[in-house]
């Protein structure tokens, strides 16, 4: 089980970032967000980018990702813990979370497949 530290605040890496960053039971997931948290999402050429605004409306992202079954593992993102998906053994996306007074703020993801292959993530153990 891996556990991710984000902005002072610790998290289990199963219970509380499953899926696509938050806790995956509906109650639980809104619980964790600031009700102004931001997700910002770029999907690459095919996808363009998206910005979901609002708890209620972030949970339901995470709660629709967390029915593809991603493993998720810790890894370095611009010198912070950060995540990386994997869906089949493939990277999925690389997020960036941010906290503040125990909230998730922000969470930024990369989910381009092209840009993921070019990167060296260095996965933490």
């Amino acid at each position: 089980m891996a556990t991710l530290v984000a902005g002072g605040s610790v998290f289990d890496g199963h219970e509380h970032l499953a899926g696509h960053g938050l806790l995956v039971d509906d109650g639980s997931v809104v619980a964790v967000l600031d009700p102004d948290v931001v997700l910002r999402a770029d999907f690459g050429h095919a996808g363009e980018s998206r910005v979901v605004r609002g708890a209620r409306e972030v949970a339901g992202q995470a709660l629709f990702y967390a029915q593809f079954g991603l493993e998720m593992r810790p890894v370095l993102v611009n010198g912070a813990v950060g995540m990386v998906t994997f869906q089949n053994g493939e990277p999925f996306s690389l997020g960036a979370v941010t906290v503040r007074g125990g909230k998730i703020v922000e969470l930024d993801f990369l989910a381009d497949p092209e840009r993921l292959r070019e990167l060296d993530l260095t996965v933490l153990d």
